[in-house]
């Protein structure tokens, strides 16, 4: 396995080394339900905050991810990729072998302090979702959000996890001193749909829940309706009863995504497609045939249809991972943007 280009320090000698070595990863299992069957890699990284490569058409250009792999086990995430770059199984080792980036709060209050860094905007959850379930034992996000308020550093986070509540009171602190948005993904409310590709999420409705909690605290949250599923979550009567939740939640804003499958994913949902709806097989290898993207004409018949729900139910849309713009920041340092460790993917999704 390869750890090197995520440890302080590089191991000696051969990989397994490196991996098990005291200075640069502990493993740990831990006999409790919630985390049966998960194994914990906890490392110190070199660095937290990461450049957004120069093609992306995203609206941020940094991001910090605590942690690598997702127990949420989202039959569809691109991020399953990433874990080939650590020789670890994109599949069934992407849900249960978990990298920790320990370090992760006092690193990213070092970075933020310095001359170097800009005080550039930085997104959260773009990668694996820093709520899942480790967050729950790791508690890396207090730490982090600290730092960036401390620093006045404008942020914004895309989850998938109920666990941000926990949060509650340091984002309102934040939201005082910087600009923070939050966004929670919500691709569809059928229950069924839901326990068959998410299963390591919290329930649709709990997630709405989240919505209607931040809403009531005075943050304004916005939904990712994502992913939207060609043939088993894009009937217009899923569409509606979707945007009808998220409406009723008090979203300020959805906006649609349709899936897209790159390699790593592809692999994985098509296999999952197999299993459980062997009639769609071919279907999906039609319409994703040129690519990793649905054909354009398809992506915008649905977000015409979102929009158009949404205009009804009277809620608006807005451009993914933009961030709901709270009080103008505080100054933050000049200087160039620190060093960087390793090349961050762009969407939860």
């Amino acid at each position: 396995m390869r750890w090197e280009n995520l440890t302080e320090e590089t191991g000696h000698g051969r990989a397994d080394a490196a991996l098990f070595g005291a200075d640069a990863v502990t493993t740990r299992t831990f006999d409790t339900p919630e985390f049966q069957g998960i194994t914990f890699h906890e490392v110190r990284a070199r660095s937290i905050i990461n450049r957004v490569p120069g093609a992306s058409r995203m609206p941020f250009e940094w991001t910090v991810n605590p942690y690598r792999g997702c127990s949420h086990a989202c039959v569809y995430c691109f991020a399953r990729k990433t874990h080939s770059y650590l020789d670890l199984d994109t599949g069934i080792g992407f849900d249960t072998q978990i990298v920790v980036k320990v370090n992760a709060p006092d690193l990213l209050r070092r970075q933020l302090g310095s001359r170097r860094w800009l005080g550039d905007h930085i997104a959260m959850g773009t990668n694996v979702d820093c709520y899942q379930r480790a967050e729950g034992r790791y508690r890396l996000m207090p730490g982090i959000i600290s730092a960036l308020t401390e620093h006045a550093n404008p942020f914004s986070i895309l989850t998938k996890g109920t666990l941000i509540l926990r949060d509650l009171d340091l984002l309102r602190r934040a939201a005082d001193v910087t600009d923070v948005g939050i966004s929670v993904s919500v691709g569809f409310v059928d229950p069924g749909l839901w326990r068959t590709v998410e299963p390591g999420t919290p329930a649709p409705e709990r997630r709405l829940d989240v919505v209607r909690a931040l809403t009531e605290a005075g943050i304004g949250c916005g939904v990712l309706m994502a992913p939207v599923i060609p043939f088993l979550g894009d009937h217009p009567a899923q569409l509606r009863a979707t945007v009808r939740a998220i409406a009723a939640a008090g979203a300020t804003s959805v906006t649609p995504l349709v899936l897209h499958l790159r390699p790593g994913a592809r692999e994985w949902f098509m296999s999952w497609l197999a299993a459980h709806h062997p009639h769609l097989v071919r279907r999906y290898e039609r319409l994703y045939a040129e690519g990793a993207y649905a054909p354009k004409w398809y992506q915008r018949r649905i977000t015409r249809q979102v929009h158009e729900l949404a205009r009804e139910y009277g809620i608006g849309p807005t451009r993914a991972g933009a961030p709901h713009r709270l009080p103008v920041p505080a100054a933050t340092p000049a200087g160039a943007p620190p060093g960087l460790s390793e090349p961050t993917q762009l969407t939860l999704l």
